[in-house]
């Protein structure tokens, strides 16, 4: 039997069609609200999700204390994976309303300031390119052109270019992913994204099971 994998619900994510991408994929997801229920998990593996307003995504965190267990688990470099908000929430500051993010990533998120015809927020298919080959999350993904999907009026910029992951362009390029370790965090939504999302949780679902070597 598959390893657990926490999924955090932190009120506001898309919380049902995330488990059922990891059912999907033969991985066990285990539903966490509190510190207490992740560490009574078992879980080795470790996802963020989340959709609307970045707000309302770290005060929950902040609120049930699960901004320090995110931030521990990152440091210890347990499989990790941030979705959409959940890879916002890791930088340090949001031009969303001047939030303050849990300062794991360093960097910034901002708005989309696009020409016309482009129009934000940015939603739908987009062709992503992958960058850091040996990164267990792209496994079996297309260096260029694969399609995710998107729905986001804000993208991340980090300060060290070496957390670039994927990259996407809509009016010019942003940051579709980013990743260190065993750490990943991706604006698009994998479980919006058919076969290639599967894969992405496939490949999140198989770091998490693979013995960490120092």
């Amino acid at each position: 039997m598959s390893a657990p994998i926490a999924v955090i619900d932190t009120g506001i994510c898309n919380l049902r069609s995330v488990t059922k991408a990891l059912e999907a994929v033969g991985a066990a997801p285990v539903v966490v609200r509190t510190p207490a229920e992740l560490d009574s998990s078992g879980a080795e593996g470790l996802v963020l999700p989340g959709v609307g307003a970045l707000r309302d995504c770290v005060f929950s965190l902040r609120s049930s204390g699960l901004d320090a267990s995110v931030r521990e688990w990152i440091r210890l470099d347990r499989p990790f994976l941030g979705v959409c908000l959940g890879m916002q929430a890791l930088f340090e500051q949001s031009e969303e309303g001047g939030v303050k993010g849990l300062g794991i990533l360093p960097g910034r998120v901002v708005r989309f300031v696009l020409p016309a015809p482009y129009k934000v927020p940015h939603m739908g298919w987009n062709t992503v390119r992958f960058a850091q080959p040996d990164s267990p999350l792209r496994e079996g993904l297309e260096d260029e052109g694969e399609s995710f999907y998107f729905v986001h009026s804000y993208h991340c910029v980090p300060s060290d270019r070496s957390l670039v992951l994927a990259e996407c362009d809509y009016g010019s390029p942003f940051v579709a992913a980013v990743g260190r370790g065993r750490v990943f965090a991706t604006q698009f939504h994998p479980e919006k994204s058919q076969a290639k999302g599967l894969k992405v949780y496939r490949n999140f679902a198989a770091s998490a099971a693979a013995p960490l070597i120092r």
